[in-house]
């Protein structure tokens, strides 16, 4: 083998022996990144249903409200750290939990006049903000658009049995209409007989798993 030769080869066995080196490095370095983000991700709380409530009212002839709830909903949140400034949340709510202590008016929210639940069984609400004032998608009666909800962050806390809590009281307003509950009645008097705004709010107290 000639000297140029020798030269070459030993160029090529020095560059495959950077570009292995390079490519190990790259392949920690993604390993570690990814490790990271999983680890960031890790946080998971799940709501007490026992410490929480979602609640709704509305003008009733447009002289007093009515109240309601739904009693049957799961909601999860995923976080960062425990200013909960980046988390996750998604809310699942039973449309046919609603209650009124009612029973006629239960069965009419329920019916197609309203939230027609036996065909959109689930509300959900997603958002990946937990701020101050936060945006997220709300899905009801087939329809999805984002909506604005105030929320107070009330703190974190360990229950005397050991399990870390953490604490969000929220309220809004949506046009019930833009979800397609359209049902109304004219009033002899002037007026309607359901307000087109409805005002929600709701406690929820998490668990961190």
């Amino acid at each position: 083998m000639v000297e140029s030769d020798k030269k070459m080869l030993k160029a090529f066995l020095n560059l495959h022996q950077c570009l292995s080196a390079l490519a190990t490095v790259s392949l920690y370095y993604q390993n570690l990144i990814l490790t990271n983000k999983q680890n960031i991700m890790s946080t998971k709380w799940n709501v007490d249903p026992t410490h929480s409530e979602i609640t709704f009212k509305v003008r009733h002839m447009m002289i007093s409200n009515v109240k309601g709830e739904f009693k049957d909903f799961n909601v999860e949140m995923e976080s960062e750290d425990d200013t909960f400034k980046n988390a996750k949340v998604t809310a699942k709510i039973d449309t046919a939990s609603i209650s009124t202590n009612n029973t006629d008016r239960d069965t009419h929210l329920k019916s197609a006049d309203f939230f027609n639940a036996e065909a959109n069984p689930v509300i959900t609400f997603e958002t990946d903000s937990l701020n101050d004032d936060i945006t997220g998608n709300l899905t009801m009666n087939g329809v999805t658009k984002p909506i604005n909800l105030d929320v107070d962050f009330g703190g974190t806390n360990v229950d005397p049995w050991g399990q870390t809590k953490a604490g969000f009281s929220f309220e809004g307003k949506i046009n019930r209409k833009d979800f397609g509950l359209n049902w109304n009645t004219a009033l002899e008097t002037g007026g309607v007989m359901v307000s087109d705004e409805v005002k929600i709010a709701g406690e929820l107290q998490f668990v961190k798993a």
